[in-house]
């Protein structure tokens, strides 16, 4: 449906400025990523308003893909499964509230998941050189590690789910 819409636009576009050098295809790629992310945030707000955690919300949308950008992670195949699977998972970080000793276990976790499995899934994503992937290790790891002196529960989940989605299984598939 996003992908429907996305190709609509972009034809739309394409044929008000028939001139522009940009083509359809990443138009419509571009204009995907934008409406995913613009229903994802609106549907996770709109949900937080409803159960009283907007500011944890407004945490776990702006933590979740900061450590994403760095580390990388498993991509559902359609845009609308994921506005629905993203939601859902914000909304459920939005209400954790753990006593630290739980925020310090998840973020001991999400450390050595970062460590063993970052930057994971990127290659197809993002135009980074293999060789910064250390760099972007290190940065994800440091992400993570911040929380252990924060001790917020809101980000203590949301970097444990973005860490086991970067989980690479034996054959290549993720969990």
């Amino acid at each position: 449906m996003i992908e429907y819409f996305a190709l609509k636009l972009a034809g739309s576009i394409k044929k008000s400025v028939p001139d522009s050098h940009t083509s359809t295809a990443v138009m419509r790629f571009a204009l995907s990523v934008i409406i995913n992310a613009s229903m994802i945030i609106i549907l996770s707000l709109l949900i937080s308003l409803i159960t009283g955690k907007i500011k944890e919300a407004t945490i776990a949308l702006v933590a979740f893909p900061l450590l994403r950008q760095a580390s990388g992670g498993y991509h559902l195949k359609s845009g609308m499964k994921c506005v629905l699977f993203s939601t859902a998972l914000i909304t459920v970080i939005s209400l954790v509230d753990l006593q630290y000793k739980y925020i310090f276990i998840m973020g001991l976790l999400s450390i050595v998941l970062v460590a063993i499995y970052a930057p994971s899934n990127i290659e197809k994503q993002s135009r980074t050189p293999k060789k910064y992937y250390p760099l972007l290790k290190f940065i994800s790891f440091v992400i993570v590690a911040l929380n252990l002196f924060i001790g917020s529960s809101v980000l203590a989940a949301a970097f444990f789910a973005q860490s086991i989605s970067l989980i690479r299984l034996k054959g290549g598939e993720q969990l």
